[in-house]
Order: structure tokens, then sequence, then C-alpha cells
């Protein structure tokens, strides 16, 4: 679900999942569950001031850096296209993720903000409602089986 009347360059999200937060967390500061619901392949480092490289669909590349790891509530990182679908350059932009216990799992909250224009705001909210929903799944114990917007590096 996406949360109305955000400032004009964030998108905010926020999904039930039935899972701990711990459980959910675990799909956000680990490469091989993180890339169970979003990406190709890429490499973290899941620190703060640790990067991140990550090819999502194909030959999208998204880069930043982690600015707060903090288990299992909360992950900050810049977020940017080195080679992607919309310009917006890594680093350029901020995703927060917060994960709030539920007596029926948890609620997660996405903020990404400075995204440069309302297109590129628009693809991000599309984009993010795609993987939450694979993370989601993921977390409850699902298969989302592959990623229908994966696309193979052309060449």
């Amino acid at each position: 679900m996406t949360i109305p009347d955000t400032p004009m360059d964030t998108v905010t999200l926020e999904r039930r999942i039935g899972a701990r937060p711990e459980t959910v967390f675990g799909f956000l500061d680990d490469p091989e569950k993180w890339l169970s619901w979003m990406g190709a392949d890429g490499t973290f480092s899941f620190e703060p001031g640790g990067s991140y490289r990550t090819r999502v669909t194909g030959e999208d590349i998204a880069a930043g850096r982690f600015i707060t790891v903090d288990p299992p509530r909360r992950i900050v990182f810049s977020w940017g296209w080195e080679s992607g679908p919309v310009p917006v350059p890594p680093g350029s932009s901020t995703i927060e993720i917060t994960l709030a216990p539920t007596s029926e799992g948890t609620v997660l909250h996405l903020i990404h903000s400075g995204l440069p224009t309302p297109e590129s705001c628009e693809a991000h909210a599309e984009s993010w409602q795609h993987y939450v929903d694979r993370l989601a799944t993921r977390a409850e114990g699902g298969d989302p089986g592959p990623d229908t917007w994966t696309r193979q590096p052309a060449g």
C-alpha cells in the first residue's frame, strides 16, 4: 500500500508481513537472501559506510552505500542507478526501511526520498511495490518464483 500526502520527491510504502522483524530483516542484511527477492547478482557490505552494487534487472545496475544498519529494526542506504531505467545517479537518493513488530508479524515501512522527478517517483513506486511483495513472500516462507522483471544482459 502506498501512503498518500508524501513530498514530491518521495515514495512511501507500507506492507504487513506475516513474519517476525528478525526474519524480515534477515532478507535485508544477507547477500544471498537479498538476491532471493531482488536482483540477479551483486556485492554487499552490510555495515555503515559499506557499499553495494547489484544487477537488478539484467543490465540495470543499482549502487550506493549503507548509512544505518540496526537489526532488526531499521536499515538506511543511498540508492541510484549506474545504468538503468530512470536517471537517478548512484547515491543521489535515500531509502529507509523500518520494521515494527505486530501481533501478526511485522509492518514494513519504506521511504525512498530524493528522487529527481515525478516520473522517477512513479517508476520507483511501481518497482518497490513489486519488490516488497517478493520480499514479503520470501519472509513468509514462500517462493515468489523467478522475477519476471529480470532480463538477461545483452550480448
